[in-house]
């Protein structure tokens, strides 16, 4: 069977007390949880979603990408349990898709599929030297002092008294803040343990930020940039020429005002302004400048050539910044990488290789990027369907919209055809191809045990940090 053959039988419309609607998302993140939510909450269909994800604990960058100095945000958990208590509801965690269950596989035994995996790697600067031992990218490091399992034996470092960010988006501050903080207040976080204990032996006492356009172009947002003013023990400096607007933005400002970017602006320029305070680490923001080259001593990062940049309006009005003939060197021994997420393709699935997402209209998955007919039962949402942007809170919308697709072909009795439509058939396959899944009772215990940890070290949670060591607490 193949994307897009299954042909749907005349008058078949699962979603009655008979036959449930059967829907597999892809995905325990948050665009997966919006979607299951939005589709549960139907009460004129009888709908039952499988989630399912590669590891073996739910809620993708919530639990593993969001800075954990950012509990707060981490309580959007919450609304996600909420929607794992209902009984329609199911997790299989420790599933790969493309290993243990194909698409194929997906197409025999549901109706739908949500395909919601995320951008799971980073752009590349295409820079000499950008391989060298020293050289990373922020995803991996955000992955490990979180705690990922596929990512907590990486080495970083941080020996080095001197980091560069090569970035301007919240992921690039993350990293610095976490760079910057001290270890009495990484304590107060749920970071991994070897990380914490990794980080209160760093040298690191210079981070320095590099972002390619101007001030009022930074990507960062405002409560990001206000929250490294509070760092216990690190300046951040910004070089008053560089924080000061060309005449280029000047005009653009007064022609299409921008509140934020104003703001943005002005607390870049109190920074500037603002007296040495003897702190013992500095984080410094650097604008229009970008590498152009990594360079080495015995196979290791030792520094980075950049090149002043000037914007430029393009035909179309927008602003682009272009290369000067100025340039300078930065000492630097680590460098890291935060110019974007790609997603990353699944077998058996359209990709668009260039932009990094599944082919769609609106969640529709089509057979390519230039093709406005959508495959039979297959939808994505997300950051693998619109790109990584937006906050958690947007996966919210996009999930929606994904789902009014969704509903639209149940009307039309647009489905696949599954050959085994049942919770019972979907289960004894998994439980024949991968017999270690994780339910999610099985993450409830986890969860527990994690929390009880965090109460004993007087933090607020300790993590689980390897697929062993979860199944020893589950007595597996």
């Amino acid at each position: 069977m193949t994307s897009g053959s299954s042909i749907p039988a005349p008058g078949c419309k699962p979603g009655n007390a008979d036959q449930p609607l059967r829907v597999a998302i892809i995905g325990a993140g948050p665009a997966g949880f919006y979607a299951a939510d939005h589709l549960l909450k139907r009460d004129d269909l009888n709908i039952e979603v499988d989630m399912f994800d590669r590891l073996p604990t739910p809620f993708g960058l919530v639990r593993h990408g969001v800075a954990p100095d950012h509990l707060k945000i981490k309580n959007v958990t919450k609304v996600f349990d909420r929607t794992a208590q209902n009984p329609k509801f199911r997790f299989f965690g420790n599933v790969t898709c493309g290993e243990h269950l194909t698409p194929a596989d997906f197409r025999d035994y549901y109706h739908q599929i949500v395909y919601t995996v995320g951008a799971q790697t980073d752009r590349a600067l295409g820079i000499d030297g950008e391989d060298l031992q020293g050289s990373h990218s922020a995803t991996e490091f955000v992955a490990w002092y979180n705690g990922h399992p596929d990512y907590r034996d990486l080495k970083f470092d941080l020996s080095q008294p001197t980091v560069a960010i090569v970035g301007m988006g919240n992921v690039a501050v993350d990293v610095a803040r976490i760079l910057c903080r001290t270890v009495d207040e990484l304590k107060e976080t749920d970071i991994a343990d070897y990380a914490l204990q990794q980080l209160a032996q760093s040298k690191v006492k210079h981070v320095v930020m590099l972002g390619r356009r101007g001030p009022a172009q930074a990507a960062f947002s405002l409560p990001e940039l206000k929250e490294l003013g509070k760092m216990h023990d690190a300046q951040v400096r910004v070089l008053p020429e560089e924080a000061a607007l060309d005449d280029l933005t000047k005009k653009h400002m007064v022609e299409k005002p921008d509140a934020t970017a104003q703001k943005k602006v002005d607390q870049l320029q109190q920074v500037a302004a603002a007296p040495d305070a003897g702190k013992s680490r500095d984080l410094t923001i650097r604008f229009l400048v970008s590498p152009i080259n990594i360079t080495e001593s015995d196979g290791r990062v030792a520094g980075v050539d950049i090149v002043h940049n000037e914007l430029y309006e393009t035909d179309n009005g927008t602003m682009r910044p272009r290369a000067t003939e100025k340039t300078e060197h930065l000492d630097c021994g680590l460098i890291f990488r935060s110019v974007g997420y790609l997603g990353v393709p699944l077998e058996g699935v359209p990709f668009h290789d260039k932009w990094g997402v599944i082919p769609n209209e609106k969640g529709r998955v089509t057979s390519d990027e230039s093709s406005k007919e959508p495959l039979v039962g297959e939808y994505c949402a997300g950051w693998i369907k619109r790109g990584p942007s937006g906050l958690i809170g947007t996966n919210k919308g996009c999930a929606i919209e994904t789902v009014q697709c969704m509903l639209e072909d149940v009307k039309a009795g647009n489905l696949l055809q599954p050959e085994y439509p049942t919770a019972d058939a979907a289960e004894h396959l998994i439980r024949q191809r991968q017999p270690v899944f994780f339910s999610y009772d099985h993450w409830r215990s986890l969860d527990e045990h994690e929390l009880n940890l965090g109460k004993e070290a007087g933090r607020p949670r300790v993590k689980l940090t390897t697929v062993q060591s979860m199944l020893e607490v589950l007595g597996k």
